[in-house]
């Protein structure tokens, strides 16, 4: 396999060119979908007005707000969440070591929903302790199942994913039971919620979430490294100077933050983190977790689905995580039925 190797001083990174070819591809074309959201919508302008509302000129002040404070906070925020959900997924299935280790399935994603729904039904929380709660509910869930997936002071990938599975089912069913226990108008604005949702982004919430999210996976990348050579098992990783399970839990509570995050965000955005990982896994054909693939992967996806769910029955407009969970569920029975293939004797 060929490699690039960039230099800067001290600082030398090294990456295979495949890998560069692919991250820059999907990056393309998410700054591509990101261009046709910023400058198409439903209010009616010619692309160069969008255009010129977008830096500011021209003398239709409608569009300058549809433009600037309508879809560009939403495709930023599209691309925030996708970066998330793109490098927890990847840090859940390297820690797992398995295609299913999404906090989809696990239940992570669950829990960050519990948090926020107890803020919003209980709490009558503002944005921000809904956040709080979501990061407060990801925590909580991760914290438990870790204690229960754990033998021995080691986590198990396989029982990772059976606990984190019937926590997810415990904790889809209380937040049916808060719905259907609550007031009509905040049982209405708590399912709107759990849809998953870019309508109505404003900066002040992007302006909140975005260096989050840029930090977290600035510390998941500076992890990538460590995971992919905990991946060859304890007594390897301690061979080569580094100590797995501290890896694995600094990795994962990682990856809770980043999908409790954008979930704060954005509301439960399914099977993105599931996807993302996988789809970005294929092109890449290396092992390892593949975080900046994953990442750019997830931006890609929300940004591409978001169009779908404002565009398919317009002028209704879908929550984006209605069409990621359409797509992510077909995905799911492809990927089952595709494993049970080549396992076949």
């Amino acid at each position: 396999m060929r490699y690039l190797q960039v230099r800067a001083g001290t600082l030398s990174v090294r990456a295979a060119r495949r890998t560069v070819a692919v991250v820059a591809t999907l990056a393309g074309a998410a700054v591509l979908v990101a261009v046709v959201a910023v400058l198409f919508g439903d209010y009616p302008s010619a692309p160069g007005d969008a255009l010129a509302a977008l830096v500011g000129s021209g003398d239709d002040r409608l569009a300058r707000v549809f433009v600037q404070d309508v879809r560009l906070p939403r495709a930023v925020a599209a691309v925030v969440v996708g970066l998330a959900l793109g490098a927890s997924g990847a840090i859940f299935q390297s820690v797992s070591g398995n295609p299913l280790g999404s906090p989809d399935i696990i239940g992570f994603t669950v829990g960050s929903a519990t948090g926020a729904l107890v803020s919003i039904i209980i709490f009558g929380g503002t944005p921000t302790q809904v956040a709080l709660g979501a990061l407060a509910g990801g925590a909580a869930t991760a914290l438990v199942v870790h204690l229960l997936a754990t033998r021995g002071g080691v986590v198990a990938g396989y029982q990772l994913v059976l606990v984190g599975v019937g926590a997810g089912a415990i904790l889809s069913a209380v937040n049916t039971l808060l719905i259907v226990r609550t007031s009509l108008p905040a049982a209405q604005a708590a399912a709107q919620w759990l849809a998953g949702s870019l309508n109505a982004m404003t900066w002040s919430v992007v302006a909140l979430a975005g260096p989050v999210c840029a930090l977290l996976c600035l510390l998941a990348l500076l992890l990538s490294r460590p995971l992919t050579v905990s991946a060859l098992g304890d007594e390897a990783g301690a061979a080569l100077g580094i100590r797995p399970q501290r890896v694995r839990t600094a990795a994962v509570a990682v990856a809770v933050a980043l999908v409790s995050l954008a979930t704060a965000v954005a509301g439960p955005i399914a099977f993105v983190a599931l996807a993302a990982p996988q789809l970005g896994h294929r092109l890449v054909r290396t092992s390892g977790p593949h975080l900046t693939t994953s990442m750019a992967m997830g931006a890609a996806l929300v940004l591409a689905c978001d169009q779908v769910a404002q565009r398919l029955f317009a002028p209704v407009q879908l929550p984006v995580g209605v069409v990621t969970g359409s797509l992510g569920g077909l995905y799911l029975i492809w990927l089952l039925a595709h494993n049970a293939r080549t396992r076949r004797p």
